[in-house]
């Protein structure tokens, strides 16, 4: 299988395990199982452990079962992610148990043996392990192994590979039923080790955590061994019909397609992307079998609840690049795309079944590009794409071997509209304010500048951080990538005032998150002289950076907008200074009237589009300030006849509040600019100076 003939190593370390009871050699085993993504993706899989546990009324000993809560990823779950539930009372729901149409009722039972008032919900899955009489059970999800799964004589291969060692079961929805057929397999076939479920995955067992780790490996590196051995020199996927694009060109037709498709499935829910050109992606979008395999759907019941059941092959010949042909074809592949939605979701629904979600696609397939996936935040949009990869590499090796087979569409509707899926996602926290939102800002690495993009990834946005400060940038992005995740934010090196870095900037996010929603104007610059002593480059320098760079970012940023048809928010952070004149800052307080000038034409220029403009006013931030830290605090100083280390009381005492003003204070005006607290609000200055008479505005 493409990228899969590298064997899995153990990674179990004796040493470190002896140190542990029970639970913590789950959760040992659990993450080491979960880092790997060939073994299971994300949030995909789950593991138990039966223990002796001390019950907290009777103080006697009970057989307490550990398992992967709802929810959870195996990779990274700490031990309050693990359901624990009293093994007699899930063996005592077999009494309760009507028949497959009990599934959902039974689910209601789980709580009913929760031990130790322990909060974390069980899964779907739990009778599954709860009923397999081994105390460690593993269930993965190897793209190896779904691939046997997915195959048309997958219980014949089953049997080639792995002979009597390893069974098979036919497709079953999870739930208390394919708990009841595993425990009836065990019984029937006692030196049985595991099992493959048709079209989903892997179920291994052991009394031992160490020996049901190593065997989960073994038996998956043996499916990885074997279809290396059975594809060689075969033809994969019918072969290439398409050739990929250089990674350069691959990139810019992304930049500029992804917000054209960000704009149309995003009128309802903002929309994030994360574009996909690896490999095992190129592959498959150039093959013949490209659109015949995409059609069938993805076959794993983890797939395409992140995906949706197939994807929306893009129409675009890479030998004869026309972007702008694809976009005019988007609104129909795009209602295309929608009415087969629709007509999967009747075909299949039920009385009792939820409303129709969403038709829009998730995955878009792009011949010669790649793959381009979108969701309501970044991480769900790179997950979905993982996903997909996934169901790329499980038919990838079926066909090859034998014949791929996507899961019904009556069986996949059941899995994405059940109800307790439903359940879910009606649990799932209300989105922040800025969810699905992207913020472009520029001054990004200095005080304001973070601390706004602070404050707008806290509320859920995600962040192009943008400065010409390239050490500042890169350690605003580590900060920023452990506080919030790598998915949040992106760092792009830009000098405000080179007309093509700034577009190069805006493509770069659009190519990373799918387009730009928010932009934060704040690259600064200050100078002091008296007008006689100002030279013609300090004049120009501040022009250039304060008027030029704000004109540049914000014509960018307005035509990306326009072209997304979602809106958009523009904030400039101008200064007092632009209201108030100041002696021998000449340069610097002309700038900033321009930017405060520049913001009301684009406020009368955007509102037919929806696009806000609005402005903040500043004053004396001194804390955290690239700008406060040069000559520019000298400057001031002098001006004022004081002391450097005078300066910041002095404002503060200047103030009518007598109120120092801090960078967290610019970026809470700066985000209800940026957000629909001030949705009625265009061409505004909020002055944000602990109350200054002469920048009142008239």
């Amino acid at each position: 299988m493409s990228g899969q003939t590298r064997l899995l190593d153990s990674r179990w370390d004796d040493a470190y395990a002896a140190r542990l009871d029970e639970p913590g050699k789950l959760l040992y085993r659990s993450n080491l199982l979960g880092a790997d993504k060939r073994i299971t993706n994300y949030g995909g899989g789950n593991t138990s452990a039966k223990v002796l546990e001390t019950d907290p009324l009777t103080g006697e000993k009970v057989r307490v079962m550990w398992v992967k809560g709802s929810g959870g990823d195996v990779g990274t779950i700490k031990l309050d992610g693990f359901a624990t539930l009293y093994m007699d009372k899930l063996e005592a729901l077999k009494g309760l148990y009507k028949g497959v149409a009990d599934e959902d009722r039974m689910v209601g039972f789980l709580p009913h043996c929760t031990f130790n008032l322990n909060a974390r919900a069980a899964s779907i899955d739990t009778p599954l392990h709860g009923f397999v009489p081994f105390t460690h059970v593993d269930h993965m999800h190897p793209d190896a192994i779904i691939a046997i799964a997915a195959s048309k004589n997958s219980r014949d291969l089953t049997r080639q590979i792995f002979g009597e060692e390893i069974g098979w079961l036919p497709w079953r929805r999870p739930g208390f039923q394919l708990g009841l057929d595993l425990e009836a397999f065990v019984k029937a076939n006692p030196s049985a080790k595991g099992v493959v479920l048709e079209s989903h995955g892997l179920f291994t067992w052991a009394n031992d955590a160490k020996d049901c780790y190593l065997l989960t490996l073994d038996i998956i590196n043996r499916a990885i061994e074997w279809f290396a051995s059975e594809t060689e020199g075969k033809s994969v996927f019918g072969g290439s019909i398409a050739k990929s694009l250089g990674a350069s060109e691959r990139r810019e037709i992304v930049a500029r397609l992804m917000p054209e498709i960000r704009g149309r499935i995003g009128k309802n829910e903002r929309k994030l992307g994360h574009f996909d050109d690896q490999d095992a992606v190129l592959e498959f979008v150039n093959s013949s079998t490209l659109k015949p395999l995409g059609k069938l759907g993805t076959s794993c019941p983890d797939h395409f609840l992140r995906t949706k059941i197939r994807p929306l092959i893009v129409e675009f010949d890479p030998a004869k690049p026309d972007v702008e042909a694809v976009i005019a074809g988007l609104d129909k592949a795009l209602e295309d795309y929608r009415a087969d939605y629709t007509r999967y979701y009747e075909a299949c629904r039920h009385d009792n079944s939820p409303k129709m979600r969403d038709p829009n696609p998730v995955i878009f397939l792009v011949p010669g590009v790649g793959m381009l996936s979108f969701a309501k935040d970044k991480a769900t949009a790179r997950i979905a794409g993982e996903f997909y990869v996934n169901a790329i590499n499980v038919m990838r090796g079926a066909s090859t071997v034998s014949e791929y087979q996507g899961l019904p569409e009556q069986e996949a509707f059941d899995i994405e509209y059940w109800l307790l899926e439903e359940a879910k996602l009606q649990r799932m926290p209300k989105p922040k304010s800025l969810a699905g939102q992207v913020a472009f800002v520029t001054g990004g690495a200095g005080g304001i500048g973070r601390a706004t993009a602070s404050r707008l990834v806290g509320e859920g946005a995600c962040v192009v951080l943008a400065d010409i400060d390239q050490a500042a940038l890169d350690d605003t992005l580590k900060e920023f990538s452990n506080r919030f995740g790598a998915d949040a934010v992106r760092a792009i090196q830009l000098d405000v005032t080179r007309e093509d870095a700034v577009t190069t900037a805006f493509a770069e996010a659009c190519a990373e998150f799918g387009g730009v929603d928010i932009l934060v104007s704040n690259a600064g610059i200050a100078s002091s002289a008296p007008v006689e002593d100002t030279t013609l480059a300090m004049w120009s320098k501040n022009i250039d950076i304060l008027a030029t760079g704000y004109f540049l970012v914000s014509r960018e940023a307005f035509r990306l907008f326009r072209r997304q048809k979602l809106g958009g928010n523009v904030v400039f952070v101008a200064s007092k200074n632009g209201l108030a004149s100041s002696p021998n800052a000449s340069a610097y307080c002309t700038a900033k009237a321009a930017e405060i000038h520049l913001a009301r034409c684009l406020a009368l220029e955007g509102a037919d589009a929806g696009i806000r403009v609005n402005t903040v006013n500043p004053d004396a931030v001194l804390r955290g300030s690239k700008i406060w830290n040069g000559e520019w605090r000298e400057q001031r100083a002098a001006s004022s006849k004081i002391d450097v280390g005078e300066l910041e009381e002095h404002y503060r005492k200047r103030s009518m509040l007598k109120l120092n003003v801090f960078p967290e204070d610019i970026a809470e005006a700066i985000y209800f600019l940026a957000s629909d607290l001030s949705a009625k609000s265009t061409g505004n200055i909020i002055n944000v100076d602990a109350g200054n008479a002469q920048s009142f505005t008239r």
